[in-house]
């Protein structure tokens, strides 16, 4: 077995004590393999065990690694978990069945007319800056309910909300309050929780964690 493979085990075996250890009735979360940067071979054995969700920040990346991949089975799900600019979103769409990270007026537009061009409908979530960090996307928290409702105006499949805490704080404090942001928008999707804190992530409900290290190993 190869050991991408075992790590994802060893992944979904930690979440299922996890769950049993909180003692509530929860949806399992889905995993998505983050991917990025590394090539088609290092991922293909999670392919042929059958694993479906996949996570790429970069657009032209995933084009070159995905398109052929995806004809050939199309139960597989890519997730775009990077920054999306406007100038990209046409050729996202042809290729991404998630997309992590709404934070903008002008994305929310640019992805609503592509949609509309292409004849697709991918879902969406909308990236909260939770730590209110001036380097990171991501829209306040106190705009979110305004947001929301501009973005499913447009016609835009919202199903969630996306974050990425600060690296130097203590994560659970920011899954906390995104469990009380969704409930804003009456919405049950949450994407946060990464190698370092995906268990924490699923105490306080995250239903997609994003792994990357701890499934494929460190990043060159």
């Amino acid at each position: 077995m190869h050991k991408t493979v075992k790590n994802l085990i060893s992944i979904q075996n930690s979440i299922k004590s996890k769950i049993s250890e909180l003692n509530e009735i929860t949806r399992i979360p889905k995993i998505i393999a983050v991917s990025k940067t590394f090539k088609i071979e290092h991922i293909l054995p999670l392919i042929e065990y059958g694993h479906l969700n996949f996570g790429e920040n970069k657009v032209q990346e995933a084009i070159e690694k995905w398109a052929d991949i995806k004809k050939n089975n199309e139960k597989i799900k890519l997730h775009l978990i990077g920054k999306l600019q406007t100038n990209k979103v046409k050729f996202a769409l042809k290729i991404f069945d998630y997309i992590h990270s709404l934070e903008s007026e002008k994305l929310a537009k640019k992805l609503a007319l592509e949609q509309n061009k292409q004849n697709v409908r991918p879902k969406i979530f909308i990236q909260i800056n939770v730590g209110q960090e001036s380097q990171k996307s991501g829209i306040n928290e106190e705009n979110l309910l305004d947001f929301y409702n501009f973005s499913k105006d447009l016609g835009l499949n919202i199903v969630g909300i996306m974050c990425i805490p600060p690296f130097d704080s203590d994560p659970r404090h920011f899954f906390s309050k995104m469990s009380e942001l969704i409930q804003k928008i009456n919405l049950n999707e949450l994407s946060m929780g990464m190698s370092s804190d995906y268990l924490d992530a699923i105490e306080f409900k995250s239903t997609y964690v994003r792994i990357g290290s701890n499934i494929f190993g460190k990043r060159d």
